[in-house]
């Protein structure tokens, strides 16, 4: 969770559609907008959209609740105890709405697009619901609440990509950016909500993303993350392509798209997420082997190293599929970093299919690991399908044994960097020590430094590695 302001108030004067515009005089001058965004890194993104289609009517943005005309929560419904925080989030701003009568609190996002108009009858704790793809919607819906409605706006797009929009930058360092590249998800994953609560996929158009990136760049920016649900599948037929014949243009495909980012200057760090196993190809990873721009770092999330859960889940790949596309990461960019996703104690999983899961950590040796016991959640087709058979202590114990054994090679990985030179773009101070700059290298490990007087922020240094914990590498400007 992270409270956010806006720092950079870019407006985009072609943004089209109708809206109630919020007349800045008498009160609504300076109403104040506070936002918190939950769960993965395209929340946040959305965040700055939402953030930005609100600055051109006039909003404001404040750090502290207490101070905003209308605080909205960008949910995630990927877990249950992520839908728990929220609304144990929003019991908390009912004081602040008996202090303030006319304060409007909204719920965006997933968790608004799964439950829609109930959260107004059971939550009795909100007065807009919006999804994720009715973020332009915003100011027509404030206004409807401001004559004394509730307002809910869910309805998902087949073309909706924001890509006339500037997001305004919030909480930003002024170095790193999110970039989206993509919405939806056409993967039907049994475990996942995604594709009810974002639609299906769809591809912004390639030169907005270009064009974005080098915008960036020009303001100081030096890495951008590309993101989508799913970026392997990235693809954009050629139409509407301004200024370029329809038959004269190719097909850009996630690769393409890479390489034209990379384009934009060397010096612009460029990552991206998340990967599908089924979808990265060596095209891919050649263009990331083509750039030295282009981070060596992917995220891969595997869920499960046993093929028969691989399959109840949907995931489209097996075991075999996934260790040839690691060999072949392994094999083209030998110093790559990888991460993963984890999921343990799916529906009828066995104690050696768990063993299976262990045993392609052991395969692997990933960097880094996101790892969760199995949620059931509405909706989905696992869910409908299968019952949630493994008592919670079994999962809690076989998470246990996951977290323990990425500890292990999370902290191989960066006991292999002692004694090397790391290139970090410097991104500020360290949490713990003013004394000490933070960044991270081009696998995303954090490499802590002390401050050097020719160095600052946005910049790149080579930095040599003298000692880690369990987390970070530590090291000194060379």
């Amino acid at each position: 969770m992270l409270d956010f302001a806006i720092t950079d108030k870019t407006h985009d004067e072609s943004r089209q559609g109708e809206a109630l515009v919020l007349t800045p005089s008498g009160d609504k001058a300076a109403r104040k907008l506070y936002i918190e965004s939950y769960g993965c890194a395209m929340n946040f993104s959305d965040s700055e959209i939402v953030a930005s289609i609100l600055s051109e009517q006039g909003f404001e943005t404040t750090a502290d609740y207490n101070q905003a005309d209308v605080i909205f929560i960008n949910t995630c419904s990927i877990r249950e105890n992520a839908e728990q925080r929220v609304r144990n989030r929003l019991r908390e701003f009912t004081i602040a709405k008996v202090k303030n009568p006319g304060l409007v609190v909204g719920v965006l996002g997933c968790m608004a697009e799964r439950l829609k108009a109930k959260f107004l009858e059971e939550e009795k704790l909100v007065d807009v619901v919006v999804g994720p793809d009715a973020y332009r919607d915003l100011p027509n819906l404030i206004g409807k609440v401001d004559e004394g409605q509730k307002a809910v706006n869910v309805l998902l797009s087949r073309e909706e990509t924001y890509a006339d929009i500037s997001p305004v930058r919030l909480n930003s360092n002024g170095i790193n950016a999110f970039v989206s590249i993509m919405r939806g998800c056409d993967n039907m994953c049994s475990f996942c909500v995604v594709p009810f609560t974002r639609g299906r996929e769809r591809s912004r158009e390639p030169l907005s993303i270009v064009k974005e990136c080098t915008d960036l760049f020009n303001r100081g920016y030096r890495e951008v993350t590309l993101l989508g649900q799913n970026v392997d599948s990235y693809k954009w037929n050629g139409r509407e392509i301004e200024g370029q014949e329809q038959e004269n243009v190719k097909v850009v495909n996630f690769a393409n798209l890479l390489e034209m980012v990379a384009l934009v200057d060397p010096e612009l760090r460029v990552r991206f997420s998340t990967s599908h196993p089924k979808d990265i190809t060596d095209e891919v990873l050649y263009t990331m082997k083509k750039y030295e721009n282009i981070c060596n770092y992917i995220h891969l999330p595997v869920q499960s190293g046993n093929s028969r859960i691989l399959d109840l889940m949907n995931r489209t790949y097996d075991r075999e599929w996934y260790l040839n596309r690691v060999d072949a990461i392994r094999r083209i960019i030998p110093e790559c970093g990888i991460s993963t996703d984890v999921i343990t104690g799916f529906c009828t999983e066995t104690e050696e299919e768990h063993q299976d899961t262990l045993s392609i950590m052991d395969y692997v040796q990933y960097d880094f690991a996101y790892m969760f016991m199995y949620s059931e959640r509405p909706g989905t087709l696992a869910a409908k399908r299968f019952t949630d058979d493994i008592p919670e202590a079994v999962k809690s114990r076989r998470l246990k044994e996951v977290v323990a054994r990425q500890q292990q090679y999370s902290y191989a990985r960066l006991q292999a960097q002692l004694g090397k030179v790391q290139r970090v773009l410097i991104e500020g101070f360290s949490k713990k020590s003013d004394k000490d700059y933070c960044g991270r290298n081009d696998q995303n490990a954090m490499v802590v430094f002390p401050v050097h007087e020719n160095y600052k922020p946005g910049q790149y240094v080579n930095v040599l590695v003298e000692r880690t914990t369990t987390a970070t590498l530590i090291g000194v400007v060379v």
